[in-house]
């Protein structure tokens, strides 16, 4: 992911990915309630400064827990300034993404990959790793700003998480986005 560092969004303009516009207009509530329950333990891959880590930690409660995962220890910085000293510190794990792979470990039952698909060079590869942090039947949400990513490409997105045995479940209506549900395919 060394060459994806020029394509990904810097920390500098982090305040532009959680402000009050996009709160409204891209609630992460609303987003996310329908898929995530509490004591689930979730995923944020790219999770800027926390625009959805922290309603994330909101729904999985007090019994679950967020990995909030970024290539930017100046993101995961923003985000740990944000939730210090409050209820949802313990709640969300900062994970330091080591270059080329997501690196997390831990089984997940849900993972949110919103607006940043389309800056990983080699998408085979992610969907394979994160297939392998999902539990079985686990879901993840892929979401693509129209205007980097165009319909043809977002296709070939949803043909890389198939061929990595994620079947697409729903297409979700996103404000200003592309979206897609995935879950993980038994292995037979």
């Amino acid at each position: 992911m060394s060459d994806r560092s020029k394509h990904v969004c810097p920390v500098k303009r982090a305040g532009s990915l959680d402000n009050r516009i996009r709160r409204w207009l891209q609630d992460p509530q609303k987003i996310l309630g329908p898929y995530i329950d509490e004591g689930m333990t979730v995923l944020d891959v790219g999770c800027g400064p926390g625009f959805f880590s922290i309603a994330m930690a909101q729904l999985v409660g007090k019994s679950g827990r967020v990995i909030a995962a970024d290539l930017q220890e100046g993101m995961l910085e923003k985000l740990s300034s944000k939730i210090r000293g409050t209820e949802l510190e313990p709640r969300i794990t900062l994970h330091k993404c080591p270059d080329g792979r997501v690196g997390v470990s831990d089984k997940v039952d849900f993972a949110l990959a919103f607006y940043m698909i389309h800056e990983v060079p080699n998408q085979e590869k992610f969907f394979d790793e994160v297939r392998s942090m999902l539990k079985p039947g686990g879901l993840v949400l892929i979401v693509e700003p129209p205007f980097h990513v165009s319909k043809g490409a977002f296709e070939e997105t949803i043909g890389e998480a198939r061929d990595a045995g994620l079947t697409p479940v729903d297409r979700p209506r996103i404000f200003l986005s592309k979206a897609v549900l995935l879950r993980k395919v038994p292995a037979e």
